[in-house]
């Protein structure tokens, strides 16, 4: 019986540490400018298959999105824009931002 009980948690805690989680940053047009715009996103982003969190920022009128890279892609999450009137595009880390 402890046997299996020890084989159900490893197998729980393996999956959990086996997740591939990563960071994409987009911007949109048309472009976030204000409180609605960024709740509009919020609220409708976070139900795309996969997606952890969203952080959005008015200064650079970007959007920062963790996802799960098991369950979905950057251009499934670009689809998803799409349905809210927004089309989304990668903001693609410069030299200065890798430092």
């Amino acid at each position: 019986m402890r046997t299996k009980a020890l084989f159900i948690a490893l197998a729980i805690a393996g999956s959990c540490f086996g997740k591939d989680v990563k960071t994409v940053v987009l911007t949109t047009n048309p472009q976030m400018h204000c409180a609605n715009c960024e709740k509009k996103i919020k609220e409708n982003i976070r139900f795309e298959k996969g997606i952890k969190s969203i952080k959005t920022n008015l200064d650079d009128k970007t959007v920062t999105i963790e996802y799960d890279a098991d369950k979905t892609t950057v251009p499934a999450i670009i689809e998803g824009f799409k349905k809210i009137k927004y089309e989304a595009k990668e903001v693609k880390p410069t030299k200065k931002d890798k430092k």
